[in-house]
């Protein structure tokens, strides 16, 4: 047995296959080819994941650019906040004016707090209100970039604008009979002339800077208990002190009696006294001179609005965006 071991051992060598290389052979790879092939793959891997990095990097800077806000979008934000914070301010003014005109003539008196309702300065306060709560959401909502706030003040200015293409419509169409509303509510302004205040004022700034008396002519403020040629006092048959050509008389004090009378007078003699002409026609011969002006007002007033909405959109649409972007970078 131990022979056949040593036979064995001494045979071995022959039948050992040969390790060393062998320079012919296609399938034997070369001396140190192994450690290169080793490291082809690993380094096309890293070239692929290399290759992939940068095209992500590429798709989110492109996602990036896209989504981020532009200089327009920053001047828009602003220019919004600026518009709305002054026309805030405005509407902050017209309600102070509006309450106190209230709070001066006790219009919140017992007494006269059923008739606040028809109270002119009950206009300016409303209108103060629903500025400064419009453009206040406005302001808000372009500053901190709210989107409840900026639909909120989208929606309300195309409300009004639809409000005030509807009242221009109507206006147009009913001209004839705007004419008719209009002589109603000075004739009941000038019966309660001498009871409200407000009333008083607006009859005087109109009689005095259209330089006008009455509805149609002077002797319409017959109407009025006070000037009626009935009445007991020292106004009656007389007009107002607006109607008069020169209240003061040449001089710096205002003369409340000038028109004491004027309504005995006949017309060639009253002329040189008081303005004849009734405020109907005044207002009449004013929008006719001034309705190209009126008319540019209304445009540019009408334009800046659907500016504001357009802005507004813009506005909602960039922080959408970029809102969804952020939203999508801290999901993922």
């Amino acid at each position: 047995m131990r022979r056949y071991l040593m036979i064995k051992r001494i045979l071995l060598p022959w039948s050992k296959r040969d390790s060393t290389q062998n320079e012919a052979s296609p399938l034997i790879p070369k001396a140190g080819s192994t450690k290169e092939d080793a490291e082809e793959p690993g380094l096309v891997t890293s070239e692929f994941h290399q290759a992939g990095t940068n095209n992500e990097q590429d798709h989110n800077s492109w996602i990036q650019h896209q989504y981020s806000y532009s200089l327009m979008d920053y001047f828009l934000k602003y220019f919004l906040f600026l518009c709305n914070l002054v026309f805030t301010v405005l509407g902050l003014v017209v309600l102070g004016l509006g309450m106190w005109g209230l709070i001066s003539k006790e219009s919140f008196a017992q007494e006269k707090i059923g008739s606040i309702g028809t109270d002119p300065m009950l206009m300016f306060v409303m209108l103060g209100f629903v500025l400064t709560m419009l453009c206040l959401s406005g302001c808000v909502g372009a500053l901190r970039e709210n989107c409840c706030l900026l639909k909120l003040f989208s929606a309300a200015v195309l409300v009004l604008i639809t409000i005030q293409v509807v009242v221009a419509i109507i206006a147009y169409s009913l001209q004839d009979q705007i004419g008719g509303y209009l002589r109603s509510g000075m004739l009941a302004a000038m019966v309660h002339y001498q009871d409200d205040l407000d009333l008083r004022f607006i009859t005087d700034e109109i009689q005095s800077n259209l330089q006008c008396c009455g509805a149609d002519n002077y002797r319409d403020w017959e109407i009025n208990i006070y000037y009626n040629c009935s009445a007991p006092g020292v106004l009656a048959c007389g007009v107002p002190a607006t109607c008069c050509v020169d209240p003061l008389e040449n001089g710096t004090v205002w003369n409340s009696q000038c028109g004491v009378g004027a309504q005995l007078l006949d017309e060639f003699t009253a002329q040189s006294v008081i303005f004849l002409g009734g405020c109907l026609g005044g207002i009449s011969r004013w929008i006719k001179q001034h309705e190209g002006v009126i008319g540019t007002v209304a445009i540019i007033v009408l334009g800046v609005q659907i500016l504001t909405v357009f802005i507004t959109t813009r506005l909602l649409d960039s922080i959408q965006q970029h809102k969804a972007y952020l939203h999508y970078n801290m999901g993922g």
